[in-house]
């Protein structure tokens, strides 16, 4: 029986190990000790603005979420930040499991990969009367396939509890194109998602440019889903997905979580100019988007939470109603006023995302 105040929510998608190996935080420590040890840094925008730790999401009841491994190699003329081989990707790639292993180590976080597994923690989350010194549970994302130096990676990857991939992330990438870049998958990229479709390993959607996305519902025949993406229709980019691609994802039984980056909610965000507050982002637009999709979907079983909150950015371009991730408690009510069903808000929080993996590890 569930017996927190608070509603437990999943959140798919957090840069947890870049903040830590990459930003430098002591993700253990609560948010605004790492905003004081941040003060008077100037390297990132970020700096003294972070809104996730792990006290944060415990106190948010955020007790499971899709934890990234997160490496892009460049080519050289690419302009993108990255790194100068796949190899050195991947070696980056395993600093971020290091840590991972280290909070496992710690009774910090807790690895989930398969139902029992999944099954067990929620079960013990839910039950628990006290989640302040609980494990955060953690299902092991690739955003991006360019660390991957050859297809044995993926299956080395699996063997360490990688679950989920997305092939791209900015730009052109090694197996797939994405956000910002265009084109079809390589040859590379058709064997990645057919080793994919063999490990049952869930596809992530997100990022792939259009030409890549629409090969990748065609070709992949596993689980699908889009752990942080918005909607075209609201925000015209091709960061988002159209309504046709949304209506594909339906198609395939996949669930789309929201993110809360400034410039996905709302329209014409210039980043270093804008600011929340001057633009009206709010935690209610991220309904917005959420309901669009249920629009399309005609229910409300294709839509979760995704923050992608610290994935290079903090406050500066968040909801200006938001602090720090524990403020996603907020969220039920405001689904409440806009109609959703107690069924429907549980569901949203942490529900569908359940389902959906339910059915792909059964």
């Amino acid at each position: 029986m569930y017996i927190h105040a608070t509603m437990f929510t999943i959140d798919a998608h957090l840069d947890l190990s870049m903040n830590a190996m990459e930003w430098n935080r002591d993700m253990r420590l609560p948010v605004a000790a790492l905003r004081e040890r941040e003060k008077g840094m100037t390297d990132k925008p970020d700096r003294g603005r972070s809104t996730v730790s792990l006290p944060a999401l415990r106190n948010g009841d955020i007790g499971l979420v899709v934890a990234t491994q997160i490496a892009r190699y460049v080519a050289p003329d690419n302009p993108l930040r990255g790194w100068m081989s796949p190899e050195q990707a991947w070696a980056q790639t395993q600093g971020q499991l290091a840590w991972y292993r280290a909070m496992e180590a710690e009774n910090q976080m807790r690895q989930v990969a398969d139902l029992a597994s999944l099954n067990a923690h929620v079960s013990q989350w839910m039950q628990a009367t006290d989640t302040s010194a609980m494990p955060i549970g953690y299902i092991l994302s690739l955003e991006g396939a360019d660390s991957l130096v050859t297809l044995d990676h993926l299956h080395i990857a699996y063997a360490y509890g990688l679950r989920a991939l997305g092939p791209a992330h900015y730009g052109p990438g090694r197996y797939a194109n994405g956000t910002d870049a265009s084109g079809s998958l390589n040859d590379m990229g058709k064997q990645l998602l057919r080793e994919m479709q063999q490990l049952n390993m869930i596809l992530d959607a997100t990022h792939l440019c259009d030409d890549a996305f629409w090969e990748a519902m065609e070709l992949f025949d596993g689980p699908v889903w889009a752990s942080h993406n918005n909607c075209r229709a609201l925000v015209n980019h091709n960061r988002q997905f159209s309504d046709d691609m949304i209506k594909a994802l339906i198609s395939k039984g996949a669930v789309i979580g929201a993110p809360l980056d400034a410039w996905m909610m709302v329209p014409n965000w210039q980043r270093g100019v804008s600011t929340p507050a001057a633009m009206q982002c709010k935690l209610a637009l991220m309904v917005d988007h959420m309901d669009h999709i249920c629009q399309l979907a005609g229910n409300v079983l294709h839509i979760g939470i995704g923050t992608d909150l610290d994935g290079g950015y903090g406050t500066e371009q968040c909801p200006y109603d938001l602090d720090t991730i524990t403020d996603l408690q907020t969220v039920p009510a405001m689904l409440t006023k806009r109609g959703y069903s107690a069924a429907d808000i549980e569901n949203i929080m942490h529900g569908n995302w359940l389902r959906f993996l339910r059915q792909a590890w059964r």
